[in-house]
């Protein structure tokens, strides 16, 4: 039993290790997300917005893996251009977006008061 459980760690940590070695894209939500680290290191930022600023990452870097993945599958049942197949993989990528957007209005709204101390 634990054993399975063990396994099934690893695999997850294998897909995270491929989707960041194939994935452009992760990989540059990646570099952003360190870059909102060490500005939240920085400005010494309170816990509740610590605690926003890791949903963020967390829903916008696993949905970048949702998305590869319906990527990946789209490509596994078609190669050929199908309408239905494009509109599938429109529609992820867009939520990603979505999601990538209202987080940085969010980052935003936590570090803007930070920035304009600096001043």
């Amino acid at each position: 039993m634990m054993s399975a459980l063990i396994k099934s760690f690893g695999y997850a940590w294998k897909g995270i290790a491929v989707a960041i070695r194939e994935q452009r894209n992760l990989r540059i939500h990646l570099s952003i997300t360190l870059l909102v680290i060490a500005a939240g290191f920085y400005f010494h930022i309170t816990t509740f917005e610590w605690c926003i600023l890791l949903l963020c990452i967390g829903l916008v870097t696993g949905l970048e893996m949702i998305n590869s993945s319906i990527e990946n599958l789209v490509d596994l049942v078609t190669r050929e251009h199908k309408p239905l197949a494009g509109k599938v993989k429109d529609i992820a990528a867009g939520a990603v977006l979505m999601v990538s957007v209202i987080s940085v209005i969010i980052g935003l709204i936590i570090f803007l008061p930070y920035i304009s101390t600096l001043g």
